[in-house]
């Protein structure tokens, strides 16, 4: 997971606490890469030595392998993916241990954001027909949730997870002596940074029929580590506005198929949309609380869809865009 900020609440007990918790962010393999040798015979190596997964049938020439790698660290959060993690409460007790029990093991998490420094309850999922409040996992075991969560703020990000446990004491022949409630928290803190690098100029065009016209245009650079790949790239017009887009994605009869484009790192792609005002369609007036003497129009907000090299999807949506005043 990302750096633990603090030790858990119950470290003052004096007894060690039985059920441990393990908080590991899920993400994608990657595909290995294998660096093969040139010159390898007048060596005497096998040209295979350095090979991710040797084969008759792979290609040696080929820097990618067909294995993949799980990710060695926790890695980066950016701004409009989903982070997911699985929350573990293992029973740290020794199955031959007769003389403890532990039972009604619950974990709460709660994620503290740039805009909610307090935090709120996330939901949990678990397997299904698991009780969703609470279960009894026996020595050696572990229960299992896990969170996902979409990530819309940029900066500090900190996951509050607090597992609550009743540990009882055993007596002869497996009956209670006694038993306690117990419960700690533990904090881990990543940051999310942007992705996707906006920025947007509006400009007015000429009237057509009396109706009002602005070209949006947007630049979209990424700030991330690897490729991605649009899937949409559009504006929500706000009435009285209809959008049509300039991109590669307009409509031309005969052509092929639509090749959306592959983003890489650092790269920076131009987009472009028309707004035109429709006749007959009011204007709304709540998006802005603008004054009355403001000449600004509210054009609408841009969404951007986008996929990773191995699928996982992100979405971004900017704020109220609008044209100069006049």
């Amino acid at each position: 997971m990302a750096h633990q900020r603090n030790l858990s609440l119950g470290e003052g007990l004096k007894s060690p606490h039985t059920v441990s918790l393990k908080v590991l962010r899920l993400s994608r393999p990657s595909l290995a890469h294998q660096y093969p040798l040139s010159n390898s015979q007048t060596l005497g190596i096998s040209p295979t030595a350095s090979l991710a997964y040797p084969s008759d049938t792979t290609n040696d020439k080929f820097i990618i392998s067909s294995v993949l790698n799980l990710p060695e660290a926790f890695g980066s959060a950016f701004v409009g993916e989903t982070f997911s993690c699985t929350l573990c409460a293992n029973n740290e007790l020794e199955p031959s241990d007769t003389t403890c029990t532990i039972s009604g093991v619950r974990i709460q998490g709660d994620m503290q954001t740039p805009s909610t420094p307090n935090g709120f309850p996330l939901e949990l999922a678990g397997p299904e027909g698991e009780d969703e409040t609470q279960a009894s996992p026996s020595p050696g075991q572990s229960l299992q949730k896990i969170l996902t969560f979409e990530l819309k703020e940029e900066g500090n990000h900190v996951l509050a997870v607090t597992v609550t446990y009743t540990e009882t004491t055993l007596a002869g022949e497996g009956k209670a002596a006694s038993g306690r409630v117990r419960t700690f928290r533990k904090l881990y803190q990543f940051v999310a940074q942007q992705l996707l690098s906006v920025r947007t100029k509006a400009g007015e065009l000429s009237e057509k029929a009396g109706l009002s016209r602005f070209v949006l245009e947007a630049q979209l650079e990424n700030m991330g580590e690897a490729a991605v790949s649009f899937e949409t790239v559009n504006v929500n017009a706000k009435p009285p506005f209809k959008s049509t887009s300039l991109n590669w994605d307009m409509h031309t009869p005969g052509t092929g198929p639509i090749n959306a484009p592959i983003l890489n790192p650092r790269d920076v792609i131009q987009v472009a949309f028309l707004l035109e005002q429709q006749p007959g369609v009011k204007e709304s007036n709540d998006t802005l609380g603008q004054e009355s003497l403001d000449t600004r129009k509210v054009l609408g907000q841009l969404a951007i869809q986008w996929r990773s090299a191995l699928g996982d999807r992100g979405s971004l949506s900017t704020g109220w865009l609008t044209s100069r005043p006049k």
